[in-house]
């Protein structure tokens, strides 16, 4: 009896000495160095502003307390003062003034007004500013049966910013903003090859100046020329990217990237990649991926004689000479070319097959920024090797 109320008391105390650690255990990890107060700057991002306090700045959501009674307590301005605390063991940051929302306008005796301030988008928007509403990724092959651009009222092989393009049927005025797209590859899903949708590569934007077919549309912004063959679509209305927190991507959410833009083969910081997960994996805005390396078959060189050098044996009465070191010699076959020929039996070799799977390394961080059906666009936020089409991705640790 006594033994088992030992054995009870010493329980206890294990469960007390845990919920007396727990806060600081499960707490969220400062970054070395984290300051304990930070006035935002013009020009910072929240990205940035998260890794100054938090070693993962994605977990910025957990720490931060917004201010109540304001139209949006989430976002931050210029001058606003970051506080660093701890509650319970566990790290809190707020605005030190207790102040949110639009920054004061100040008026001059001349009545000149000043802007005011913007508040800190969440990631580097020039980054990203020519992906924020230009619908590049189309559910269905809708791009190739759109309006195209048929021709140019002057002897144009291709066309710019205020130049004239003619586009085939838009009989109504209804939309005057349009954008001019041109078709890509169709987007796969490497795992299970069901079509995704299908990619296509912004060009400009241009507005109508005449219906009909052809009718009459001016460039007002151009990433690339306009050709003769490219697709003509309503615009969006432009939207700000400045209102959402970075978090973990729910979790078991694993997905492979699909594709990188500006046609460039190994990924690093700041390039835009889609991948083959979307708004029905429950996929938003601020979601971040950790990036890994890996997972495919490399050839075993020892087991396969490659790595192993034999000079001796390199010579024509050597079978590695005629057959390489990819066969492995497998016994003999008898009855060939016939029973009763004369040549002594045949060797049979087999190409080697020995393999292994190369393992998983984390290599990069990346944040969803724009949310499709089926996939996402996302900013590579920070990566430690060069990144490649069909590597991995999946939530960071909890």
């Amino acid at each position: 009896m006594r033994a088992m109320q030992r054995r009870f008391a010493v329980i206890s105390i294990l469960i007390g000495s845990l919920a007396l650690l727990a806060p600081g255990v499960f707490a969220t990890e400062l970054a070395p160095g984290a300051p304990q107060t930070y006035t935002v700057r013009p020009g910072d991002t929240l990205w940035d502003i998260a890794g100054r306090f938090l070693r993962d700045p994605w977990r910025w959501s957990e720490v931060w307390r917004a201010n109540p009674g304001v139209e949006n307590p989430n976002l931050i301005y210029p001058g606003d003062v970051l506080e660093l605390t701890m509650v319970a063991g566990r790290p809190v940051i707020g605005r030190a003034d207790g102040r949110g929302g639009p920054r004061l306008v100040r008026l001059s005796p001349q009545v000149r007004a000043e802007a005011i301030s913007a508040p800190v988008p969440t990631i580097r928007i020039g980054s990203i500013a020519p992906f924020l509403t230009q619908p590049y990724v189309a559910d269905s092959d809708d791009l190739k049966r759109a309006s195209y651009v048929v021709g140019f009222p002057d002897e144009h092989i291709v066309a710019g910013v205020n130049d004239a393009i003619y586009v085939r049927k838009i009989r109504t005025s209804d939309v005057t903003q349009f954008q001019v797209l041109r078709p890509g590859d169709a987007l796969r899903d490497p795992d299970s090859g069901d079509l995704l949708g299908y990619e296509a590569a912004f060009v400009a934007n241009a507005v109508l100046e005449r219906t009909g077919d052809p009718a009459k549309l001016r460039v007002t912004r151009m990433e690339r020329e306009v050709s003769i063959g490219d697709r003509v679509i309503a615009a969006d209305a432009e939207q700000p990217l400045v209102d959402f927190l970075p978090r973990p991507a729910p979790e078991g959410t694993r997905g492979r990237i699909l594709s990188v833009m500006n046609g460039v083969s190994q990924i690093g910081q700041y390039d835009v990649v889609i991948i083959n997960r979307g708004a029905r994996d429950r996929l938003e805005p601020g979601h971040v991926f950790e990036v890994f390396v890996g997972g495919q078959k490399e050839r075993d060189q020892v087991r396969a004689g490659i790595a192993d050098t034999d000079w001796l044996m390199e010579s024509p009465f050597s079978s590695d000479f005629w057959l390489g070191r990819d066969y492995d010699f497998k016994g003999w076959r008898a009855d060939e070319p016939s029973r009763d020929a004369s040549f002594p039996l045949h060797p049979e070799y087999r190409r080697n097959k020995a393999e292994y799977v190369k393992p998983f390394e984390r290599s990069g961080l990346l944040m969803v920024f724009r949310v499709f059906d089926r996939v996402s666009f996302g900013l590579i936020l920070h990566t430690n090797r060069a990144l490649q089409v069909g590597d991995w991705v999946a939530p960071p640790p909890a």
